[in-house]
């Protein structure tokens, strides 16, 4: 349990003393220090002014060690995003800032893709991946940097580097975002989302190139959600996509006329 450590780091964050906190709560300054100091703990009633005070959920409170979130994420339950009272599971994100204290945005290149997959909540792993910085980003926000490839995002190229904005809470993703996904089985892909959490408890996957077909992907399998910001290539956006889909599409109707040919012959041949 973390109440303790939390409660302490909670105030000082507001810039508050004990004896300003146990004002605001009606209490006593030496009750507030035995109770960051693990000396005592809180009756129901003084658990419940204290989440109501700072916002958060008792679960949030008692279960979650604060200290391991990065500050854009505990600016987020600061101002009152609490997932627990949300309704949704609590991420905690493994993340590096440099020395001044400031996010870094890590770089997870093609080849370190894989290694991703096991080692994004591992802070050795992510501390040993590529930094950056680009100053016209949110500073209040945490990014990341990802390789894709393929050609199912065309045309976005293969090898461009996506920059994605940590979503904590899943449920705020909009119909039509971008988005980096990482997957239990998968790894990384770059789709087109549509929201089907509340509903079905899936987001439907969306391919920019029309030639793959879209898919659902259940909640359960997500480990991390990054919504779009922007990206970075060498190459310029090319038709490619317009000329391959009406292709598909002549395709397609080819195949259709086929089909109708062959069932009119093989009715004709019944009538006579």
């Amino acid at each position: 349990m973390y109440f303790a450590s939390n409660l302490r780091l909670l105030r000082k964050r507001k810039g508050l003393t004990q004896g300003d906190l146990a004002a605001a709560l009606g209490i006593k300054r030496p009750t507030l220090n035995n109770y960051e100091n693990k000396v005592s703990g809180p009756p129901l009633d003084v658990l419940t002014s204290l989440a109501d005070y700072f916002g958060l959920s008792m679960d949030t409170l008692v279960r979650v060690d604060l200290s391991k979130l990065t500050n854009f994420q505990l600016k987020d339950l600061e101002g009152g995003n609490d997932v627990y009272v949300r309704g949704s599971r609590l991420r905690v994100l493994t993340s590096t800032v440099g020395p001044d204290n400031e996010e870094n945005i890590e770089l997870v290149p093609e080849k370190a893709k894989a290694g991703y997959l096991t080692g994004f909540s591992d802070p050795e792993y992510i501390s040993s991946l590529p930094v950056f910085r680009l100053p016209f980003l949110d500073r209040e926000k945490k990014y990341r940097t990802f390789q894709i490839s393929g050609d199912s995002m065309l045309p976005v190229p293969s090898g461009a580097w996506i920059t994605g904005e940590f979503i904590l809470d899943w449920h705020t993703i909009k119909d039509g975002d971008a988005c980096v996904v990482l997957t239990r089985d998968d790894g990384i892909s770059f789709k087109i989302i549509q929201n089907e959490i509340k509903e079905k408890g899936s987001v439907k996957c969306v391919s920019l190139n029309p030639l793959y077909e879209p898919y659902d992907l259940a909640v359960e399998e997500i480990r991390e959600i990054w919504r779009f910001v922007h990206y970075i290539s060498p190459e310029l956006p090319q038709g490619k996509v317009e000329v391959e889909h009406l292709m598909r599409s002549i395709s397609h109707i080819q195949s259709d006329v086929g089909e109708l040919k062959e069932h009119l012959l093989k009715g004709g041949g019944t009538g006579g």
